[in-house]
This record gives structure tokens, C-alpha cells and sequence, in this order.
């Protein structure tokens, strides 16, 4: 599908693992349609009964590569992202999500979190969520989901002050299931997804379905993604991504909302 996207499907799982670490696994456009893509798959295909997403290198991902953003910023490229469209997807999968996080999970990187249902962080992982700071508003139903698991005040230092939430942080507030040192990071997370596959499927999926509410979700990533693309044509964005080309702080002071 992707060069930076490996695909694999063994003893019932399908490990989507991320394979651009000379850029933090940055995700590209080409990336979110490789793992749409694969996440439909793996909805219709009976060999798939858990999807289980890692990333090679020192971070999961630092989330959407920052030149995509920057390009819509200055209306060189469209808004309707395959960002956007990969968030609808895993929000909408019925079958397990399992993740396996070691260093950074940045922006999509954490709020995709919220849709997997058994997360396993390695004792270096960093969830950071920096929306504000890139004059942009939280996506992938997060602005909902996030204090919703763990409270307004945490969320929102997380969003507005860009505060990264460490590993040990993530697993007390509830966003994790265990940390375990890096070594054993993937095995941890693959045993998991295998145990995963021996339950019954249809049970797993009824149990996934009573514990969401998808419609409400559907709403907030809708509401969100309207915002989202307005806020990427604003002077302020335009400003945060110009400050992070030219290495600067950027200066929002004088510019209006």
C-alpha cells in the first residue's frame, strides 16, 4: 500500500506498523489511506480478528507531517484530508484495536488512542496533543473522549498548554493498560491481540458496540472536523506553521481569532 506502512496478517491479527523513523513516523497522506485501507480490510476479512498498530524507530508517531497542514494553511492543497477520513474509519471498526506506544504519540497519535481498546505504553511514552499551539482544535472525537476519560482540567492542560502526559501519568488517568519497558513492548501487545482472537468474535464485537457511543462519536468528529478546517485557513495557523518552519516561537499577539 505505503512503503512507510507495513502491512501483516498471522494467527488472526493484522500489526499495522509504522515505518518512517527517520521522520518520527510522521504520518503522510499516502499513510492514513494505507492504514484506512487496511482497517477495512480488516472489518470484512474472517483471517483479521484483531488489528494491532506499532511504530518502528524511537517514537510511535509524531503525528500528521507538519508540511501536509502548513500547504492547506496556505491553500496550496485540499482540506478534505485523508487524516480526517482515517479518524471516521478506526472510529467506526468493530473489531479489537490494540496499540503498542513507545516514545512520542503526538496529536492523531494520542487522540487514536481513544479508539483502541487495549493500550500498552512503553516506560519512555510522551502522549502529547499540541492543537493550540498550532492554532488548531482537537480532532477524532477527542475534544469528547479525552475528558470524558480523564477529566476536564487534565484534558484541557493537555490541549490548551500542549502538556504531554508521560507513560505512568496515561496509565493512572485510565488511557492505558500497562507500562512495560521498551524490550518488551511488542510482545506485551501482541499476546494481547492473540489472547484477543481466541474470545469469541461476535461477543467481542457486541461488548465493543454497548461500551461506545458511536453516534455521539460520529457527531463530535463531525463538529470537530468543520472547525478543523477553518481553523487551518486562519492568519493564526498560517502564523504557528510559518513560526515552525523558520525555527521561531510564533507570535499570536497581534492577530485576531
Amino acid at each position: 500500500m505505503t512503503e512507510h506502512v507495513k502491512v501483516e496478517i498471522a494467527a488472526g491479527v493484522m500489526t499495522l506498523t509504522l515505518q518512517r523513523p527517520e521522520k518520527k513516523n510522521a504520518l503522510t497522506g499516502a499513510m492514513y489511506n494505507a492504514m484506512s485501507q487496511a482497517l477495512k480490510q480488516a472489518e470484512t476479512d474472517p483471517a483479521v480478528r484483531v488489528v494491532l498498530f506499532q511504530g518502528d524507530g524511537d517514537s510511535f508517531t509524531a503525528g500528521n507531517d507538519l508540511a501536509d497542514f502548513a500547504s492547506q494553511a496556505r491553500g496550496e492543497s485540499e482540506v478534505d484530508s485523508p487524516a480526517h477520513r482515517f479518524i471516521e474509519t478506526i472510529s467506526k471498526v468493530g473489531k479489537p484495536l490494540v496499540a503498542a506506544v513507545q516514545g512520542n504519540a503526538v496529536g492523531v497519535g494520542t487522540t487514536m488512542l481513544l479508539h483502541c481498546d487495549l493500550v500498552y505504553l512503553a516506560e519512555n511514552a510522551r502522549l502529547i496533543t499540541p492543537f493550540v499551539n498550532l492554532a488548531l482544535v482537537p480532532e477524532a472525537a477527542s475534544s469528547w473522549l479525552l475528558p470524558l476519560r480523564i477529566g476536564h482540567a487534565r484534558a484541557y492542560a493537555m490541549f490548551a498548554l500542549g502538556e504531554p502526559m508521560d507513560a505512568q501519568g496515561a496509565l493512572a488517568s485510565g488511557l492505558a493498560n500497562a507500562v512495560v519497558p521498551q524490550a518488551d513492548l511488542r510482545k506485551r501487545a501482541h499476546d494481547a491481540a492473540i489472547a484477543l482472537t481466541r474470545r469469541p468474535a461476535g461477543s467481542l464485537g457486541m461488548t465493543k458496540k454497548l461500551m461506545r457511543e458511536q453516534q455521539r462519536i460520529a457527531v463530535q468528529i463531525a463538529e470537530e472536523g468543520v472547525l478543523f478546517k477553518e481553523r487551518l485557513t486562519t492568519p493564526e495557523a498560517r502564523e504557528a506553521f510559518a513560526a515552525f518552519a523558520e525555527r521561531r516561537q510564533p507570535d499570536f499577539t497581534k492577530l485576531s481569532a
